[in-house]
């Protein structure tokens, strides 16, 4: 039987290899995107050593002394870990209370569009915040809400009769953010919504009508529930992130004054890894962040599934 069997595995092997030489120009042009996974994202996961160690960079990765997981020890004893926490949360669940829908009630507006010209003038202009850098955002931020001419802030004070530091106070920080990625985001997040959209069938909307359906009838009953999956998929996603709240808007947005409410995990680390030379240390707080999406986006991706949804995998 065993020699039987050896010659039918040579043969699915052989198979295999032949199928692969006569798709040789498509796996040519999978081989730079491979290479770039390979080298630039799994390679440096090697890294992830030192995060059990007393990493010094003159004793190098397999001469500094193993601590184990002291590193992490540290972490979750420190002060630090809840003020991060409470931060870097807080911002993420703002994000996935008001940012997360804004795409999707954007993409159902613009589908309501009927005019051709007005709806693709429409999704340029949506779509241009999201070409415009973070210190871009930041220098118009400070412009708009500065206390001394900020346009909005005179705004708010004719109306409320005070001045309203947005830029200084703590308490407006995390709205400041989330609004923020809202203005430059939200435009360009509808396109895999309004991909979905158009993949919906036209007779629905039809037999929807035919009961009498008015628009937001169609809406509610049709459009949504046909892109349910992809919204699902997009939230699994957004959870899986749920610690990363973003150096780069943050860290611009970030000053003395609001850094009680400003300190996330992203700009922790960068301050004590890059800055402070604490390099097992913020090696330890970002696999702690890796392993806490991995875990988010396994859990989210089955409770969907148990939901009756496809899921990611």
């Amino acid at each position: 039987m065993a020699k039987n069997a050896q010659p039918a595995t040579i043969g699915k092997k052989g198979s295999l290899w032949k199928q692969i030489y006569q798709q040789r120009g498509l796996y040519l042009l999978l081989l730079p995107g491979l290479i770039y996974l390979i080298v630039f994202k799994y390679f440096p996961m090697f890294g992830v050593i030192i995060a059990f160690q007393n990493f010094s960079p003159f004793l190098g990765f397999f001469k500094s002394p193993w601590v184990g997981f002291e590193q992490f020890r540290l972490f979750f004893a420190g002060n630090d870990f809840w003020v991060l926490m409470r931060n870097t949360l807080g911002i993420s669940l703002l994000n996935l209370l008001f940012y997360f829908p804004a795409p999707i009630i954007l993409a159902l507006f613009l589908n309501e569009i009927k005019c051709s010209w007005y709806k693709r003038f429409a999704q340029t202009l949506v779509y241009i915040p999201h070409f415009i850098s973070f210190v871009i955002v930041a220098s118009l931020s400070y412009t708009l809400f500065n206390v001394n001419d900020g346009i909005i802030h005179e705004i708010l004070q004719a109306i409320t009769g005070k001045s309203i530091d947005i830029l200084s106070k703590p308490k407006y920080f995390w709205g400041l953010i989330v609004g923020q990625s809202i203005w430059k985001e939200c435009g360009y997040g509808t396109i895999v919504f309004l991909a979905a959209l158009s993949g919906v069938d036209v007779q629905l909307y039809e037999a929807a009508k035919v009961d009498g359906a008015g628009r937001w009838r169609l809406m509610w009953h049709v459009t949504l529930p046909a892109i349910k999956s992809t919204i699902v998929i997009m939230l699994i996603m957004r959870v899986g992130s749920i610690l990363n709240t973003g150096y780069d808007q943050i860290f611009l947005m970030r000053n003395s004054i609001n850094v009680s409410r400003a300190e996330v995990i992203d700009t922790y680390v960068y301050m004590r890894g890059v800055s402070g030379g604490q390099y097992s240390y913020s090696t330890a707080v970002g696999l702690f962040k890796s392993i806490v999406g991995m875990i988010m986006v396994i859990s989210a991706d089955r409770l969907a599934k148990k939901m009756g949804e496809s899921g990611l995998y």
